[in-house]
């Protein structure tokens, strides 16, 4: 528990850039105002979007909210602040199955382009999978990226998990091939396979990863499937941006949001949520290996609106 709320404690100081953005309007909003009219409503809406929610999934907030305030008979608007918290928490609830790759035999492909934290991320998640009791496999697939190999086979030294990996500039659909071998044969609980996060273009890159999805099937057609997104918290839009693009190339299972410790739009985590239907599934903060942890929204949500666990 205590780890737990260390790790809230730094969520709260990460997204305090986020906050700062919108609490002192928030605060303001509702205590400001003696009526829920039209001006409030436009108030809370431009509040909304400049914390990065979208404007989309800020329209969808207030109606939500509008029914509920009605429904509950609500008047003041200090009353709605709880409704509205709410709220976005219902949002961003996960499903009894999100985890469900941890206890099966599976294979994760972790996906997203450059300079998002992606082969860390692949390095802190086997970190915390093994850490749970997990045999841990890696796959070095993203063999364009200088360095990416070099990378990974410093996380699996550091963290005692085995790598499979060939030359840079390997055709990344072998290196699954012998990773989706090896798994096999060594009884590996995860294998997770880090991939290209960009070739010579958009094509190129998604062909690539529709020919790791062919092999996976045909060489593992009883392996769970599990493809997470890492998406750079910082870049806000343009991370749901690219959401959008992989996701109409491959079927993404669920968001890794890195970097929230240096935002100032922490809403995109309820935007993309929201717009795109898919969890976000794991959060990282910092640099640290226990910087990344499983998804809470209500930690989240509390974290945003500076509200203290209870």
């Amino acid at each position: 528990m205590s780890e737990k709320k260390g790790f809230f404690q730094r969520l709260a100081n990460g997204l305090s850039k986020t906050r700062d953005n919108i609490a002192a309007s928030f605060d303001s909003i509702f205590s400001g105002f003696s009526s829920l009219d039209d001006d409030f409503y436009e108030e809370l809406e431009e509040i909304l979007i400049m914390s990065d929610m979208g404007i989309d999934t800020t329209m969808n907030i207030i109606e939500d909210l509008k029914r509920k305030v009605k429904e509950q008979k609500i008047k003041e608007p200090e009353e709605c602040r709880q409704v509205l918290i709410d709220s976005i928490k219902d949002q961003m609830k996960l499903d009894e199955h999100a985890y469900d790759f941890k206890d099966k035999k599976s294979v994760l492909l972790m996906i997203g382009v450059n300079g998002v934290g992606k082969t860390t991320t692949v390095g802190k998640l086997g970190s915390v999978l093994k850490s749970e009791g997990k045999k841990v496999l890696f796959a070095a697939a993203d063999t364009f990226r200088a360095g990416a190999i070099e990378q990974l086979g410093e996380w699996s030294n550091r963290i005692g998990v085995d790598l499979i990996s060939q030359s840079e500039g390997a055709d990344p659909a072998a290196v699954v091939f012998d990773a989706v071998s090896a798994a096999k044969a060594r009884n590996v609980d995860v294998l997770i396979c880090d991939t290209a996060g960009r070739l010579h273009n958009k094509k190129n890159l998604m062909d690539e990863l529709s020919k790791i999805n062919r092999i996976i099937e045909r060489e593992y057609p009883d392996a769970y499937r599990e493809t997470l997104i890492v998406l750079d918290g910082t870049t806000g839009q343009n991370a749901l941006a690219q959401a959008k693009q992989f996701k109409a190339a491959t079927d993404i299972t669920g968001i890794v949001l890195t970097k929230l410790d240096g935002t100032a739009k922490g809403g995109i985590a309820i935007a993309i949520q929201a717009e795109l239907g898919i969890p976000v599934k794991y959060i990282g903060i910092g640099e640290q290996v226990d910087d990344l942890q499983e998804f809470d929204p209500d930690s989240f949500v509390n974290a945003l609106f500076e509200k203290g666990e209870e």
